[in-house]
Parts: structure tokens; C-alpha cells; sequence
């Protein structure tokens, strides 16, 4: 199971056949592209669990289109990791809505496992996300996140802007969950350099300094320091 068996290079199995051989170089191909930062998100559709409604429904990408929105790929239900990923999300919510952000979950597990999960796991009390039941694989192959060997998606996290662009993408093995505040802290850094056409240094956070480089790019080339200190940086 992918949440409990550490980060080993995953070994790639000697093919039955050509053709078999053949498959999976197509598919390696297509799992292991490179970063979709900068690229037009794949589209999809699939079933899905609404926690927040209780109902099975169905999501496309067509429903996030003009929207912020993240994608959030996990390797699966009733595992150890993936449930405190989830409801770090949960807890930060209403904070995404705020800023206009939509949330997908998606695992590799059918709605109605997704159902009984967040039924039973008590850290998904009051899950307000949808869960997108991805059982052939399909979507997590497209944005390049699918471990073929075991079936599952890795820890795979998307940030798309309403034009449809991935901006940001985080992507790991399965046994260590991802920092929530971090990524909340990216969303509202993007928001703020697209709205504005200022950059954030690293670490920024609303109220700390921009490096306006819309206004002052040949003032600034080579003087990044006159701008901004290391520790105003790290404060």
C-alpha cells in the first residue's frame, strides 16, 4: 500500500511481450511528463462523492473553468497519511472560499468507497470537499501523478488559475502529508502578483513587501537588495 511502503525507487517489471512492453513504455511515457506548470490543465470527468452534501455526483473541469481552483491527488481511502491531508484542507475551507479557490480531492477509489470513508474516519467530520472517484486511472495519468505498479496516485497538488493554467504543482511520495498553510500562503502570493503584476519574494505573505518589477525591472536588475533585506525576507 502506497502509504506505508517508503520511498524505494519504484522498479520497473520485465514486460510478458513486446506488445505489453510496448504499453507500458506508452504509459511511463505519459505518467512520468514533465511539470504541467505553465500548461493548459488536462480535462476530465469523473463520478464523485460530495461530503458536504452527502450525494454522489459527477465533476469535469468545465466546472472549474474562470475559477481558481486546486486538484489534490492522494494514494487512497482508509489509509494513515491521506485523512489528516484531507482535513488539514477541511479545516481551511471557508479560507479558500474566501478567495474565490474551488477544491477536488481525487483518488484512485470508487465513490462509494470514498462514502464509507468519510463516514467512518471521525477526522472527516464535517468534510465539506468532493472527492473525485478516479478508478481507471485516467486523470491522475494525465496530470502525471499515477504509480502504474500499485494502481494509486502520488501525493500530487495543482494550482490552477481561471485562465486554466497549473501555476503551481507539488508532487511527492505518499508517507510524508503536505503543509496546508503553505499552500495557503501560495494561492493568496499568486492572487496577489496576477492582480497586481508585483512579485513575491520568497516567504511572502499579504502586508509584507512586493518587488514591483511591472514598474521598476531596469532600476532593480542586479539591486534586488536596495528593495528588500534578508531579514525583512525571513521576518
Amino acid at each position: 500500500m502506497a502509504c506505508d511502503t517508503g520511498s524505494k525507487p519504484i522498479e520497473e517489471k520485465e514486460a510478458a511481450s513486446k506488445e505489453v512492453n510496448k504499453d507500458i513504455n506508452n504509459k511511463k511515457e505519459e505518467k512520468m511528463s514533465s511539470s504541467l506548470v505553465l500548461r493548459q490543465a488536462p480535462e476530465f470527468k469523473m463520478e464523485a462523492y460530495d461530503a458536504k452534501t452527502g450525494h454522489y455526483t459527477e465533476v469535469s473541469s468545465e466546472d472549474y473553468k474562470g475559477k481558481w481552483s486546486v486538484v489534490c491527488f492522494y494514494p487512497a481511502d482508509f489509509t494513515f497519511v491521506c485523512p489528516t491531508e484531507i482535513a488539514a484542507m477541511n479545516a481551511k475551507y471557508d479560507e479558500f472560499q474566501e478567495l474565490g479557490v474551488e477544491i477536488l480531492a481525487v483518488s484512485t477509489d470508487t465513490k462509494f468507497s470514498h462514502k464509507r470513508f468519510v463516514e467512518t474516519e471521525p477526522i472527516l467530520e464535517g468534510l465539506k470537499l468532493t472527492i473525485g472517484a478516479d478508478t481507471t486511472g485516467s486523470v491522475s495519468r494525465a496530470f502525471g501523478v499515477m504509480i502504474e505498479e500499485e494502481g494509486v496516485a502520488l501525493r500530487g497538488r495543482f494550482l490552477i488559475n481561471p485562465e486554466g493554467t497549473v501555476v503551481a504543482q507539488e508532487v511527492q511520495a505518499p508517507m510524508v502529508g503536505r503543509n496546508v498553510h503553505e499552500f495557503l500562503r501560495q494561492v493568496r502570493a499568486w492572487q496577489h502578483a496576477t492582480e497586481t503584476g508585483e512579485v513575491c519574494p520568497a516567504g511572502w505573505e499579504p502586508g509584507k513587501k512586493t518587488l514591483p518589477v511591472n514598474t521598476d525591472a531596469e532600476q532593480m536588475t542586479g539591486r534586488v537588495g536596495d528593495y528588500i533585506t534578508i531579514e525583512e525576507i525571513m521576518s
